[in-house]
This record gives C-alpha cells, structure tokens and sequence, in this order.
C-alpha cells in the first residue's frame, strides 16, 4: 500500500460515521482509501460486495466477470438494473459504484478466471473476495492466492443457504500452526452435476445479499485490522431458520 494521503474535507464529511468509531478512525478510513481489493464476479454475492466495499471507501475495486446483465440476473444482483441489460456486468457494475461513490478507482477485467491467469490477477492487489459460482474458478483463485500471500474472503451460496470463510494460509495462528486453506475445507471438487447450478436449483434473492455483505465485512476487517476475521472458521447462515453456526477446521 502507498503512503498515507490525507483525507479531503469532502471525503471527511463521507466517512464521518467511520472516523468517530475509535477501532476505524481516520487512520482506518486511510486504509481503506488505499486498499486495492478484487472482486471476482459481479452477480448475487459481489453486488453487495461492491456496493459496501465502494461506499465504505476502498480506494481501488477491480472487478472480475465476463457475462452480460440478463433479465433474471436482477432478482439478486443489485448492482444492476432493468436499463442495464445486455451490458457487461463489468460496466454496468463500475456504472453503479461511480453513483455510490465517486472516489473510487474501479478497474474491469473481462475474463474468466483459470489456473493459467490467476496468479498475475491477484499478485496485483491486497485482497480477493471470491462471489465466483463454480468450482473451476474457486479452486483456481484459492490456489492463486495461497501461492501469492493475498488474503481471500471466500462465500457461496445456495438455494436458502450460505457460507463464508476467511483464508490466510501463508500465515500461522497464534500457536504456531499453519492456517488452513481450501483444499483444507474442500480437498476435491464435488463430481460434476452433483451441485446444481442457481438456474437449476434457485436461489433466493435476498440469501445473496445477507452473505455478500458479510463478506464485505470481513474485507474491512481484514483491511482494517480491527476484530476477529473468520480464519479457519467457516460461518453459515441457514436463511429459512435464521441460524447461524460456525464450523471450525483446520490444515490437514
């Protein structure tokens, strides 16, 4: 991250709710004004994702995606709207956060993630945050981001359900043992036609929100330093009983 560059008066007046909490202050909305976070998918977890991650002040959000707004993309993904589609997701995406907030500096990729691309595309930010739906570019992402040390925020979702983890493999807890990763968590992807797709199963709309947010929760707090991130904890988040529950693992 560059230097510290001070907050302007317009920028003060915006984050004011953060500043007054002591754990954020200005020194946090600093932080977070030099954070440059990646966002892989645009769709239902990275919509709040983007929409908090801009308002909360990110300096830099770059955005992963290569499919086009389809009329039933908007039941969930909120960062789109009904004059959007056909456009990119990118786009339209980077559209939405310069109405949020104009200080942030949005950067499109328009790609699908593979294990040959993975690695350049993280090495060149501070933080992932995975909203991808399939299990190609999950794995991909993780493996990327364990062989380049960057923090990954990781969520999925279906049907009624949600989960979400933090994943610091290249670090160690505070016994000395080293964080678990995701293959830790999901040694192997499932058989392929064993998960069925969104398209398929369905999803409840506001599912994606509850858990993108969370997941925008733990990008600040990791850009912060402020609480507990959810480091060899995978939360979940039963929507139809309201219940949260929170599993813990470990490196295999």
């Amino acid at each position: 991250m560059d230097a510290a560059t001070p907050l302007t008066p317009e920028e003060l007046e915006r984050y004011a709710r953060h500043i007054v909490l002591p754990e954020i202050g200005g020194a946090g909305q600093q932080k977070l004004k030099r954070a440059r976070v990646l966002v892989i998918g645009a769709g239902g977890l990275g919509a709040p994702v983007l929409q908090y991650l801009a308002a909360a002040g990110i300096g830099t959000l770059a955005i992963v995606d290569n499919d086009h707004v389809s009329l039933s993309n908007l039941q969930r993904q909120v960062v789109h709207d009904t004059q959007s589609i056909g456009m990119a997701k990118t786009e339209s995406a980077r559209a939405a956060i310069s109405r949020i907030n104009p200080n942030v500096i949005v950067i499109l990729h328009d790609l699908r993630v593979t294990a040959a691309n993975a690695a350049q595309l993280v090495s060149q930010y501070d933080i992932v945050a995975d909203g991808s739906d399939n299990f190609e570019t999950r794995y991909a992402i993780a493996d990327a981001c364990a062989a380049e040390g960057k923090p990954l925020v990781h969520a999925a979702v279906g049907r009624f359900d949600g989960s979400i983890t933090v994943l610091k493999p290249f670090e160690s807890d505070a016994e000395g043992r080293p964080n678990p990763s995701y293959r830790d968590l999901f040694p192997s992807p499932p058989p392929p036609g064993l998960v069925p797709s969104c398209a398929e199963a369905g999803i409840l709309g506001a599912l994606t929100g509850v858990v993108g947010t969370l997941q925008a929760m733990e990008v600040i707090k990791l850009v912060t330093g402020i609480g507990e991130p959810l480091v060899g904890k995978l939360l979940l988040y039963d929507a139809l009983a309201a219940r949260f529950e929170t599993m813990r693992y470990k490196r295999a």
